[in-house]
């Protein structure tokens, strides 16, 4: 599939970033060496798609973690305008 893709780019000037291009394995594939090319495609086990992780196996918690991660992140930013602003 990967190879007939490749080729339809090739027929309108586009080129696949093998360095930059990954794939995810379910349970039903084997575990062969994923090549295009001669050349190794990484193997990622998530990745994060309109900003929310995706993974195999669907396990929110990686997702949860992240999330509080970045809610934190946030709130570090405007940490010291909350402490001066008083409560009225």
């Amino acid at each position: 599939m990967l190879v007939d893709f490749d080729k339809a780019c090739g027929k309108i000037g586009l080129r696949l970033n093998l360095t930059e291009t990954m794939f995810m394995r379910n349970g039903l594939a084997s575990y062969a060496p994923f090549t295009l090319n001669e050349t190794n495609i990484y193997e990622g086990s998530s990745y994060v798609y309109l900003g929310r992780e995706i993974n195999m196996m669907n396990d929110l918690a990686s997702e949860l973690s992240r999330r509080k991660r970045a809610a934190w992140e946030a709130f570090k930013t405007i940490e010291d305008v909350v402490k001066r602003t008083k409560n009225t």
